[in-house]
């Protein structure tokens, strides 16, 4: 394991950020060796080279320490947007688990991305931080076929385990739930997969999903890597061809059948009562810490 400098690892505060509400940002580790073929960190615009090989951030627990004392507004501190924080050398460092040990001492909340079930050993934390401040867990599922997620998601747990993890949250009482994204297009873009995604979210006791639309983002490095990736597994020179003459260079990815797939997406998301609106999710998990508040006053 290969350990840098940081002299900082908590963001500045952000009073209004509307991406789940969250108010710091920490990243211990830097790169990922998940292997998702659609990753948009792997973009030059992220400076992050040779993204798959993970790095820890050299003392980060004190440098967390330090700066979540210094901080005078409590809020939520999120992890997970840049490199998941539940990767396979989580499990022996347990850097995390230390890091939302601190979050619980000083009274923080927390808001997790993962597409790894390792989250469920650190439920016994989450509840102690749930105690006094809001907790979210958001975990990411693309796809409701364990074959097409090993294709795409080679080097993370498979989506039913994914299932199974957030139904062990659930019953923890954790506000868990889905992160619907990216939507491949031509690859996993079809009523069949947001039907089966939404139902299996309800049965397993999510409390939303949340999709920022149905298709995927490509830039720079990444669209050449992920077109690469395509070739690879899916060993079609015609899928490539596809995207080169549907999307150009497009950043905004958006599949061909969007606005019908996301009605679907909202029609499935209804009728099983989940929320996927941001403003809904919000609220779900930050209620009763908001009116805890408001009754002080």
């Amino acid at each position: 394991m290969e350990y840098i400098a940081a002299k900082n690892i908590i963001s500045n505060y952000s009073q209004n950020n509307i991406w789940f509400g969250v108010n710091y940002n920490m990243d211990i580790y830097k790169g990922c060796c998940h292997g998702c073929i659609y990753c948009d960190s792997r973009s030059d615009c992220y400076k992050i080279s040779n993204f798959e090989k993970v790095r820890v951030k050299k003392d980060s627990i004190n440098i967390i320490r330090r700066e979540l004392r210094g901080e005078k507004r409590k809020g939520v501190v999120g992890t997970g947007a840049m490199s998941d924080p539940y990767n396979p050398y989580e499990k022996k460092l347990k850097l995390t688990r230390s890091a939302l040990e601190e979050i619980n001492t000083l009274n923080f909340g927390v808001s997790i991305a993962t597409k790894s079930s390792l989250i469920i050993r650190d439920i016994d934390i989450l509840k102690k931080i749930q105690e006094h401040s809001p907790v979210i867990v958001k975990i990411t599922i693309t796809t409701y076929d364990d074959e097409l997620c090993k294709k795409i998601e080679p080097n993370v747990c498979s989506s039913s385990e994914r299932f199974d993890a957030i139904k062990v949250l659930a019953e923890s009482g954790i506000y868990t739930g889905v992160l619907f994204m990216p939507v491949l297009p031509f690859i996993n873009d079809d009523a069949e997969n947001i039907e089966n995604i939404v139902k299996k979210a309800y049965e397993s006791g999510a409390k939303f999903i949340y999709s920022t639309g149905i298709g995927v983002t490509l830039r720079n490095y990444q669209r050449q890597y992920y077109y690469e990736k395509l070739a690879e597994i899916f060993h079609d020179e015609k899928l490539v061809k596809k995207y080169i003459d549907t999307y150009g260079n497009d950043y905004e990815c958006r599949s061909k059948w969007a606005d019908s797939l996301w009605k679907v997406f909202v029609n499935e998301c209804n009728k099983y009562g989940i929320c996927y609106k941001m403003k809904d999710i919000i609220k779900g998990y930050k209620k009763y810490y908001e009116e805890e508040q408001l009754s002080w006053f």
